[in-house]
């Protein structure tokens, strides 16, 4: 007779509430072996409910946090799959709270055009490719060292991306960053982030300003997934994976990954995600994992 896989619960409040912590354990109904990750603010939770059932169970758990008005996010995923080997982000508006290719476009006097472009991209009303093509044209003749200006000036890692990587990694685990942004400014984050490959695309520029055109071929959708089974591949393949990413480009890489997350994502990356962090921040990838505090790395 096969192993009847269960399913395992864990969520995180945005913050430390007893009430609010307490209501939520008593929703969950028949669970079992609860393990208090953070006091007060998250637990992770044994279900009697199958693996198969974890898209139900989420929206009706979902259905009832929100009803009770509890800024809190949830995961529901098989009990025997939870620590990943692979953690593998998207960059613009995941691990950063910035679109680069907009701030770029802020110095060039193009934001507002650039911006509705890279909005309806982000919700996959159309191609990347072509998207990206047409917004890298618009930053023709921008100086090169604006680049850097942009980056000490606008780009600000998200709350929980360092301790997420440094976790993760302490713990074994592999960091990947891949993006459909651009290497100038993955190569940095990566490294303020504490991930150890970067991968995105390549700005091209005639020695003092941008020439307008991006290095082909453009790593979009298909080659974000690409990467996730490239990098886990050695590792035991893609279900080893956590995957993380908020735009319709992420969609393929996040739904193709052991546990994929929606990071304050378009409503597509939403819906197909395994899990959502919409109240809380990064390290909650970390709790959906059962990792407590204690196992957090704060450099």
């Amino acid at each position: 007779m096969s192993e009847i896989i269960t399913a395992q619960l864990t969520f995180v409040l945005q913050n430390a509430d007893a009430d609010g912590f307490d209501a939520i354990l008593g929703m969950v109904k028949g669970g079992t072996n609860i393990s208090v990750l953070s006091p007060n603010k998250a637990a992770s939770i044994q279900l009697k409910n199958s693996a198969d059932e974890c898209l139900t169970l989420r929206d009706h758990y979902l259905e009832e946090i929100n009803a009770a008005g509890l800024p809190a996010d949830i995961c529901i995923q098989p009990s025997n799959t939870q620590r990943k080997r692979l953690l593998i982000c998207d960059m613009d508006s995941t691990l950063i709270g910035q679109e680069c290719i907009d701030e770029l476009a802020d110095f060039a006097g193009v934001k507002d055009r650039v911006s509705a472009i890279t909005e309806r991209a982000m919700r996959g009303e159309i191609d990347f490719e072509g998207a990206l093509t047409e917004r890298v044209e618009l930053l023709q003749g921008l100086p090169l060292s604006i680049l850097q200006t942009c980056y000490e000036e606008r780009i600000h890692l998200n709350p929980g991306a360092k301790i997420l990587a440094e976790t993760m990694k302490a713990h074994g685990a592999k960091t990947v960053i891949v993006s459909g942004g651009f290497t100038f400014f993955s190569a940095r984050v990566a490294k303020a982030a504490g991930f150890e490959i970067d991968q995105a695309n390549v700005l091209l520029e005639n020695g003092d300003a941008l020439s307008g055109q991006v290095q082909m071929p453009i790593l979009g959708r298909e080659a974000k997934k690409d990467a996730l089974l490239h990098h886990s591949a050695e590792l035991g393949g893609p279900e080893t994976a956590i995957a993380i990413g908020d735009g319709a480009n992420d969609l393929a890489m996040v739904t193709a990954a052991g546990l994929g997350i929606a990071y304050k994502a378009k409503p597509a990356v939403a819906a197909a995600a395994q899990c959502a962090i919409n109240h809380t921040d990064l390290t909650s990838a970390l709790y959906f994992q059962g990792y407590s505090d204690e196992d957090f790395i704060r450099n």
